[in-house]
Order: C-alpha cells, then structure tokens, then sequence
C-alpha cells in the first residue's frame, strides 16, 4: 500500500528549454534521463523551436531533471530555461515524448 504522505512531496514544474534544442536528439535522450530518474511528465518540440516539458517527482529528482535540461545531450546549446511549478492533482504514471 503507498504512503499517503509521499504523494504531497510530489512536484510538478513546466519548462521551456530555448536554443538549439531541435534536430539534435533533445526530447529521446530527455525521455532517457527521465526513466534513469525516475521522473514522470511529458517533453515536445514546439512550433517556434522551442522544446517544452512537464516534469513531475520528488523535489530531489526535479532537481536533477532540470539539472540535466540546462545542459541537454550532446550538441544541443541550451541558451535558457523557463520554469514556473505547477500546482495540479494529476498524477503522470511515466515520462513520453509527444
């Protein structure tokens, strides 16, 4: 049976990554590190070249998540990252690419 009190240290934070963030395996190798952490959520390019993504986990494994999304793979050059937490009851059960 889960603990009710782990589900309240669950966060959930929405981020725009910007620079040269498509064409260069952002949102597979975002999905990569995701699963190694244990993050859920959700990661997509957008139209305007941007890449957006939802991550939700312990406070500790959102840390790590936007960690990694300021530097990204190989060959990605993120110039800047947007985040604003999000306060919602859903619960993702996994992290994809849209």
């Amino acid at each position: 049976m889960q603990d009710p009190k782990a589900d309240s240290h669950i966060e959930t934070v929405h981020v725009t990554v910007r620079g040269t963030v498509q064409g260069v395996g952002y949102r597979h190798a975002t999905v990569r590190r995701a699963h190694m952490l244990g993050v859920k959520g959700w990661v997509q390019n957008m139209l305007d070249g941007t890449v957006e993504a939802l991550v939700q986990g312990t406070p500790d494994q959102v840390d790590h998540m936007l960690e990694w999304l300021r530097r990204g793979p190989p060959g990605a050059s993120v110039q800047e990252i947007i985040t604003r937490r999000e306060y919602t009851d859903k619960r993702y059960i996994r992290f994809e690419q849209l």
